[in-house]
């Protein structure tokens, strides 16, 4: 039993670092790309004649406060009218409806086509309402936008002219935040979500690794989606899962940095635990479906086939925190009964620092400003990180468990993220109608590893086993806040 309990400990402390490590990889191609000091070519048509028709799909369920102002948003781009057409893809079941159909009324009186298409149920969730719009669509290239997002009006002209090349299938854009500073909350996530648009997707696409479509704040051509097999909705991600289904094909994706998507940042806990299941839990179904297909092609390289694995596996990393807790105290026990296995844990133990350190230098690298002074952000950094590292570990559960049901095939609904148009911090959150106010079961478990990762303290200072405190401190926090904080936004809904 301890040479199992010592193995398992080893083997996730091992893929933790092979995955900082293949993340370092990401950053060195950033860095490389950057250094070229060369912006991305603005490409550009030379007169409206040109331009081809373009169908902006806006999938909606349920989006009361911010569906108006998306709508707006995109009748607001600054395209041909007649080579312009817009489908509010419709899933609502509350007064959304009612706001929409006023919304595509005005607009149409404008002399925008734009339409308000309404499903007889909603089969297939969000893969299905665009596979409904697809069926009847005029475009040849589909921008696709959620409803927490408001693009600026040169969306289409800064993005449609890259599908000159042939080859290209998709053109991604680069997430900004309209609410960042809100909370900590805020903060944190547009801390992690910047790394990936800058580290993640501009160092696969600049390396001619697969990237992925986000969701939304993007465009695909038509004749790719249906190359790849349309939208389908056997995966919680169905962009993810249709982005490597089109590369496999032989498709091409075109990142584009420069070129930001506001959008609103998850304010309330459960909002945001909802939307990280989700992700994680379509990663991992997506793992399945895909993966296997990328290391059997004969056509895709080695290096690209290493990076489309932990790419599709980023997910499991919250069963490796989750395991690691678990394990940590049995490990230290083992430890102190059979001293022969101590040099051994010890070393495993310096692969967590090393891809800690690791892991470090990215969010840095992607999380300063060009223009910043190195020695003040690196301060700021130093402060910021733990907390950031504290909220990841902190949702592990949530997320491992989403993961282990999607490796598992165990089919879930398609659960909304409640847009709030909470964007500052004099906007406010009460009698919001989409606040959650169920109190999940999985909660519980989360205060329990607290306790348990309190226990873990004591027994590591018993024992003086000190290099494991650092790493069962951060556990506690990490639990205790997101713990506290889905008590605190399930209360405030009642």
């Amino acid at each position: 039993m301890e040479f199992v309990i010592i193995g398992l400990y080893i083997f996730f402390l091992t893929f933790i670092l092979l995955y900082a490590i293949s993340e370092l990889n990401l950053s060195i191609l950033y860095l490389r790309d950057r250094s070229k000091n060369r912006r991305v070519e603005e490409k550009s048509f030379n007169n409206d004649e040109d331009k081809p028709t373009v169908t902006i799909q806006l999938p909606v369920y349920n989006e009361f406060y911010v569906v108006e102002r998306l709508i707006d948003a995109v009748a607001n781009f600054k395209w041909p009218i007649e080579k312009l057409e817009i489908q509010v893809l419709d899933d609502s079941n509350d007064e959304t409806v009612e706001i929409i159909a006023h919304k595509v009324k005005e607009l149409r009186e404008k002399g925008i086509d734009i339409i308000q298409l309404v499903r007889p149920n909603r089969e297939g969730f969000k893969a299905g309402a665009l596979a409904y719009g697809m069926d009847l669509l005029k475009g040849e290239y589909i921008a696709i936008f959620d409803a927490d997002f408001v693009p600026e009006p040169e969306f289409l002209n800064r993005t449609i002219p890259y599908f000159e090349d042939d080859r290209i299938g998709v053109v991604q854009t680069r997430w900004g935040h309209l609410n960042k500073d809100y909370s900590i909350l805020t903060k944190l996530q547009a801390f992690a979500l910047d790394a990936h648009f800058k580290i993640e997707q501009r160092g696969r696409n600049s390396g001619g690794h697969f990237i992925n479509f986000n969701g939304t704040a993007g465009v695909w051509r038509k004749k790719t989606i249906v190359d790849a097999g349309g939208w389908q909705s056997d995966t919680l991600t169905e962009d993810l899962d249709l982005s490597y289904r089109a590369q496999l094909k032989g498709w091409q994706f075109k990142y584009l940095e420069d070129v930001e998507s506001p959008a609103e940042l998850p304010v309330t806990m459960p909002a945001l635990k909802s939307q990280q299941f989700r992700w994680s839990k379509g990663a991992a179904e997506c793992t399945r479906k895909n993966l296997g297909k990328v290391l059997i092609n004969r056509g895709i390289g080695m290096k690209t086939k290493i990076n489309a694995t932990f790419h599709l596996l980023n997910s499991f990393l919250f069963i490796c925190v989750i395991s690691l807790v678990l394990l940590s105290i049995p490990a230290m026990l083992v430890i102190n009964q059979f001293p022969q296995f101590d040099n051994v844990f010890r070393n495993s133990l310096s692969f967590f620092f090393i891809s800690t350190i690791i892991l470090g230098v990215i969010y840095f690298v992607s999380n300063k400003s060009q223009e910043d002074n190195f020695f003040v952000a690196l301060f700021k950094f130093m402060l910021f990180f733990p907390v950031f590292l504290a909220l990841t570990m902190g949702i592990a559960l949530y997320n491992a468990i989403g993961v282990i049901e999607g490796y598992l095939g165990k089919k879930s609904p398609f659960v909304r993220t409640p847009k709030f148009n909470v964007n500052t911090k004099s906007d406010s959150l009460k009698s919001n109608k989409y606040l959650i106010s169920s109190f999940s079961p999985v909660a519980i478990l989360e205060f329990l590893l607290v306790l348990y990762a309190g226990y873990g303290i004591y027994v590591a200072l018993e024992l003086e086993n000190y290099y494991m405190l650092g790493f069962l401190v951060m556990i506690a926090i990490g639990f205790s806040y997101t713990g506290f904080y889905t008590l605190k936004h399930a209360a405030a809904a009642k």
